[in-house]
């Protein structure tokens, strides 16, 4: 019998690939307050919540203020940014679809505002596919456990039976620190890279998985 009893999708880069339109919709945003991004500091804090993201790009400058001066603005450029522009990425939306065959609960655990996986989710029309839809946007950001911990306690599955699956190095890490059991892509990160944060898996697409696999995960 599987121990996987819950499936938890991390969204930006699990389910649709958005890096780059959230790599110009930063770069735009912190243009218009005069600081500059390069692609080694986006790579830096990708799977973060938009206060993670500013503390570490900024530094001693970061002000929880600077989340709504700098951080809404920049959601708000990629929801127009990414209008009749997404698809799913390879393997996400079978493999959605043989675990709801299998009447397997699934969440999804994003650090993006409520309003990015809603537009995301509606756009790619996969909103039939979870029991819960979580944001860790106002919560303690991956990789605190917080946001995948919450989306356990939504579905009623204990972390210990929860599998997530993660392209992120914050996102692995905040799963294996809620106890969960961690499946990495290779959307964002190399393997290797992926491989040092110890995930239980690392597959370079998500046509390497099926709900078998998923659900037997060691």
């Amino acid at each position: 019998m599987s121990n996987i009893e819950a499936v938890i999708w991390d969204m930006d880069g699990v389910l649709v690939d958005t890096g780059e339109f959230h790599f110009q919709s930063w770069q735009e945003a912190l243009a218009a307050h005069d600081i500059s991004l390069s692609r080694e500091g986006f790579q830096a804090t990708f799977g973060m919540n938009n206060k993670g993201i500013l503390q570490t790009l900024m530094g001693d400058r970061y002000a929880d203020e600077l989340i709504g001066e700098i951080g809404d603005p920049k959601e708000a450029r990629f929801r127009e940014a990414i209008q009749g522009k997404l698809e799913m990425l390879p393997g996400a939306r079978a493999l959605l679809e043989a675990l709801h065959d299998l009447e397997v609960p699934m969440a999804i655990g994003s650090s993006a505002p409520v309003a990015n996986i809603e537009a995301i989710v509606n756009a790619l029309e996969i909103g039939g596919y979870f029991q819960a839809q979580v944001s860790g946007a106002t919560m303690p950001g991956k990789p605190d456990p917080s946001v995948f911990l919450t989306a356990a306690r939504e579905l009623g599955i204990d972390p210990a039976h929860c599998l997530v699956i993660e392209d992120a190095l914050a996102g692995i890490a905040a799963a294996r620190a809620a106890g969960m059991k961690v499946i990495a892509v290779t959307t964002t990160y190399p393997a290797e890279e992926l491989r040092d944060a110890q995930p239980n898996l690392v597959v370079t697409t998500l046509e390497e998985l099926d709900a078998e696999r998923v659900l037997n995960i060691q």
